[in-house]
């Protein structure tokens, strides 16, 4: 486990590298992934038992995790990189020509780490309820994991998929939706209003957690550790997390204008400065 100030400075790296990715070409996602830059990283270096050295498809024996919001997919190579799952210097080919870390993962290439495509919104709860089924008909007792935008649950199949869940006590699965109150048109509020996201849930039938603090590691920590005392109950279990858009760099936070917006030349000047080196660039 990482200490406090190892798991910050693994924080910081990583939206270095998120803001770097998307600034080499002038694409991409950095909003919705520095906002859950915490999140991702405390789950792979505090709570996730997986072995990056020998990564199989059928991930026995090990926590899953699928990124449902895969327009969020800097973040998710960072951090798998600076996991061990593939070399950090790969980090570089981001959207390019040939490259395995394509805009929205994808798993045709092999990329170790990613066990579905996630360009599409709305499915990764579907893939995770499998994998969970697959895990309990296998007896394996490890968890599988999901992250999600509040923009995103504005689809239909993530409430089929609620549905099945708890009819099916598909327990060994938790959700987490990052509620950062935005979404590519603007709030979602605005957009297609989502009102008591814990309310919905719980009424078709889930296990219901909030998560004030979304962009605090320990508060992460804590959160996904009493969430994991909570499996195995016959409900599954979501967590409602509640993070910043763009967090870590000022001018990005609190709008939903860097949903998709790559910063030029001088922005990423400043957005680095907020973000000094801590475990080296690739």
């Amino acid at each position: 486990m990482a200490s406090t100030q190892e798991l910050e400075n693994f924080c910081t790296q990583v939206r270095r590298d998120i803001l770097r990715m998307v600034h080499a070409v002038n694409s991409g996602h950095p909003g919705g992934s520095l906002g859950c830059t915490e999140f991702v990283s405390t789950l792979y270096q505090e709570v996730m038992d997986y072995n990056s050295d020998s990564f199989s498809m059928d991930g026995q024996g090990e926590d899953l995790f699928f990124l449902s919001n895969g327009h969020t997919s800097p973040l998710f190579y960072s951090v798998l990189a600076r996991s061990g799952y593939f070399p950090v210097s790969e980090l570089a080919t981001f959207r390019k020509l040939d490259s395995r870390l394509q805009g929205h993962p994808t798993n045709h290439d092999g990329l170790p780490g990613i066990r579905m495509a996630s360009g599409s919104l709305g499915q990764g709860l579907s893939n995770g309820i499998g994998s969970a089924l697959t895990k309990k008909l296998n007896g394996d007792d490890k968890i599988i994991y999901t992250l999600h935008g509040d923009g995103e649950i504005q689809e239909g199949q993530i409430w089929e998929a609620a549905l099945f869940a708890a009819h099916n006590k598909v327990d060994n699965l938790i959700m987490t939706i990052d509620a950062n109150g935005m979404q590519i048109d603007g709030p979602t509020k605005d957009v297609l209003g989502l009102d008591s996201i814990k309310a919905k849930f719980e009424a078709f039938g889930w296990e219901v957690m909030e998560l004030a603090e979304g962009n605090n590691p320990a508060k992460i920590k804590e959160a996904l550790q009493e969430a994991k005392l909570r499996t195995g109950k016959g409900k599954p279990v979501c967590i409602v997390m509640k993070t910043e858009m763009g967090n870590g760099v000022d001018f990005m936070m609190g709008t939903h204008h860097w949903h998709g917006q790559a910063p030029n030349d001088e922005q990423l000047a400043t957005a680095l400065e907020q973000n000094p080196e801590t475990l080296g660039d690739y």
